[in-house]
């Protein structure tokens, strides 16, 4: 007989960087769940990812109080940042304070399908051309310019 669902738990986590501190701790204790197996079994998933890239996670929590977890790619915003050259890390750069009107950096074509062979398989079209078509306008909301 399958498992009673307790609920669903999305969390963005750093690659390789989980640990007990907010918001994994309080948000995995409330429902009662071991919050070190969480840690050790996401950070050994994540190993061979890049260093802190966010991950997001969906944390499934049954009643008999076990989880499993299913993980995605790094977001859009993440791998455009990347691809522009804008800084990452602690204080990340953000896009521009008023995209359409300013460019923060460019991206071009190649690096946008890049993208897009990397995130299809979590965005909600069939082909690349489509999922480059969104990657290009979340380039643009960010302020990125599409070039090539």
């Amino acid at each position: 007989m399958a498992k009673k669902i307790a609920g669903y738990i999305k969390l963005q986590v750093p690659a390789g960087a989980a640990n007990p501190s907010p918001p994994i701790g309080p948000a995995l204790g409330q429902r009662g769940l071991n919050i070190m197996e969480f840690c050790k079994a996401f950070n050994a998933r994540t190993a061979q990812m890049e260093k802190g890239a966010p991950i997001p996670v969906v944390i499934t929590a049954y009643q008999d109080r076990s989880f499993t977890f299913e993980m995605r790619q790094p977001p859009v915003t993440f791998f455009l940042k990347k691809a522009a050259g804008l800084k990452l890390g602690k204080k990340p750069a953000s896009g521009a304070k008023t995209p359409g009107r300013g460019f923060v950096g460019k991206v071009t074509k190649a690096q946008v399908k890049e993208i897009a062979e990397k995130k299809i398989v979590d965005l909600n079209c069939d082909t690349i051309e489509s999922a480059m078509k969104m990657i290009e306008g979340s380039a643009r909301s960010m302020g990125l310019e599409v070039v090539g």
